[in-house]
């Protein structure tokens, strides 16, 4: 059989859907899978042994439309549900599955509180959509593909794949996401294996800061690197300081040792650090429990609404640089 699976957007999300994209492979044989996202988020997927084809966009379907209709899918595994995933369905005409995106559960938690929220991992919602075909969640993580130059990125930074590091994600797509500047530099001074900052060039003054405070340990790579280049850092280190980011889940898939800082947004939406099942005791999740105010989004904030970001100022330090020693 050949199926589609949807999910336009973004390096995190992206990762999320990779149980069932091996699942799906490994069930047989003469299944197919092939992938629609967009164009800029290619890289995340370019690797993927169980990905036969990728098809990107930079905007509209119609950039793909003629070539997805030709390819006569047996089914189309939306992992996105939005308006443009819906069009393309309809577009195609051929059978569809949908995962469940918890929208008004979410929006009770966030605007009135109340926890309605089932116990579930976004991987167990997105297994749902294959389900009926008997196709069940191998408990094996997320995956993450490199090709063979990744590691040539060595050769240009100043440490070594063998070095003992831990590598602090410095950056989020939203500011209410984001681990302070004071929490990383606490944290990289109370450490005593080398810290590498990895980030974007938006959090490129952010990261000057913080290595100037830390002092010689800490190799500074943010806006230098690749999204491959900072996965292969990623796949190299010992632990993994970061909020709730793409990286995050790339730290999963490499089974590292994950230290999740969560500010706005809580694990109980079900997007945090999946392990396998046998490592799951390497995923070490801080939050400020019991504040009022939490959680204010689903998604993010360029600045508190409260204007005291208690959420990640009021992290127990003591306790983050004690799994990270």
């Amino acid at each position: 059989m050949k199926f589609l699976i949807i999910r336009f957007s973004s390096i995190g999300d992206i990762v999320l859907t990779t149980p069932v994209i091996r699942a799906i492979a490994n069930a047989s044989e003469d299944n197919e899978v092939h992938y629609i996202t967009k164009e800029k988020f290619s890289d995340t997927l370019n690797n993927n042994p169980y990905i036969s084809k990728i098809f990107t966009i930079k905007k509209e379907i119609t950039e793909v439309e003629d070539k997805l209709k030709a390819e006569h899918y047996d089914y189309i595994i939306d992992l996105h549900r939005n308006l443009r995933s819906r069009r393309l369905i309809a577009k195609l005409g051929r059978p569809s599955k949908y995962f469940n995106k918890l929208n008004y559960e979410k929006w009770f938690r966030v605007n009135l509180k109340w926890d309605i929220l089932p116990d579930v991992h976004i991987v167990y919602r997105y297994m749902d959509t294959i389900a009926f075909l008997g196709i069940k969640y191998d408990g094996k993580g997320l995956d993450y593909f490199l090709n063979n130059d990744s590691e040539e990125i060595f050769n240009s930074i100043n440490i070594s794949k063998t070095e003992k590091y831990n590598v602090f994600v410095i950056g989020g797509a939203h500011f209410t996401k984001q681990i302070p500047s004071d929490l990383l530099i606490t944290a990289g001074k109370n450490n005593k294996s080398k810290i590498v900052l990895l980030g974007g060039k938006d959090d490129v003054i952010k990261a000057i800061n913080i290595e100037n405070s830390i002092g010689e340990n800490c190799l500074n790579l943010v806006g230098k690197l690749s999204l491959n280049e900072s996965a292969t850092v990623v796949k190299y280190s010992q632990k993994v300081l970061t909020a709730d980011t793409g990286l995050m889940h790339i730290a999963a898939a490499f089974n590292r040792e994950i230290i999740s800082i969560w500010g706005n947004t809580i694990p109980e939406f079900g997007m945090y650090a999946l392990l396998p099942d046998n490592s799951q005791n390497k995923n070490h999740i801080f939050e400020v429990k019991d504040l009022q105010c939490r959680p204010c989004s689903k998604i993010g904030y360029q600045k508190c609404p409260k204007k005291h970001f208690k959420c990640m100022k009021e992290q127990n330090i003591d306790g983050i640089v004690k799994i990270l020693s």
